[in-house]
């Protein structure tokens, strides 16, 4: 039994591993810049329809992106304070359309009230690519037992786009791609082995986001 221990272990050191890859780009002519009090606020991009960025996700980045110097308030309490103009039909997916929203005096005095500098869109999903094995369990006189091996690949995509509110222009972009493969192994029990290629993606998304503000001033 330990022998089987021991090898279940090795295992998941080896092959529980995901793949990440950052990329960023940044306007070169624009000078991210956060003042004393000013916040961010991160936003899923949602549509009408059936899709939506993971709501845990945009917190999991919040809390790696928040620090002394920084604020980032709450995604929820945002929307509710501009209701109903980060809805799904009218959140704007556009500068334009942004342009167009702070010329309403209500949306603008919002956003000054709550020194709101940079709105960061986070868009994207985790996905299961492939699966393969089964497993199978059953019960018996001498006990009940589970058999058999399965595995399947996930895939992690999101991109962060930041918006200044101050001249309402795209100053950044950082994409994030994690892959990993996630096994289930039937000994007797089921043991799942799990790779946390959406951790993986919340925690390089986010230091990447905080190293751009970090790096602002």
């Amino acid at each position: 039994m330990k022998n089987c221990a021991l090898a279940i272990a090795l295992f998941c050191i080896t092959a529980c591993s995901t793949t990440t890859t950052v990329d960023e780009f940044r306007s070169g002519d624009h000078k991210i810049s956060i003042g004393q009090g000013d916040n961010v606020v991160l936003l899923g991009r949602r549509d009408a329809g059936d899709y939506e960025t993971d709501a845990e996700f945009v917190q999991c980045v919040g809390r790696k992106l928040e620090g002394p110097n920084l604020g980032v308030l709450q995604e929820q309490d945002f929307m509710d304070a501009l209701y109903p103009w980060l809805e799904p039909r009218t959140a704007p997916k556009a500068l334009p359309r942004m342009r167009r929203l702070m010329q309403e005096p209500l949306i603008e005095r919002s956003i000054q009230d709550r020194r709101v500098r940079y709105f960061v869109w986070l868009d994207g999903a985790t996905k299961t690519i492939d699966k393969a094995g089964s497993i199978s369990c059953a019960a018996g006189p001498g006990g009940a037992g589970c058999f058999g091996f399965a595995k399947w690949d996930k895939s992690s995509i999101y991109e962060a786009v930041v918006w200044d509110i101050e001249d309402l222009s795209e100053v950044a972009r950082v994409r994030v791609d994690s892959e990993g493969t996630s096994y289930l192994i039937g000994a007797i029990a089921p043991i799942p082995l799990m790779t946390p290629v959406k951790n993986d993606a919340c925690s390089s998304l986010g230091n990447q986001l905080s190293s751009i503000f970090k790096n602002s001033n």
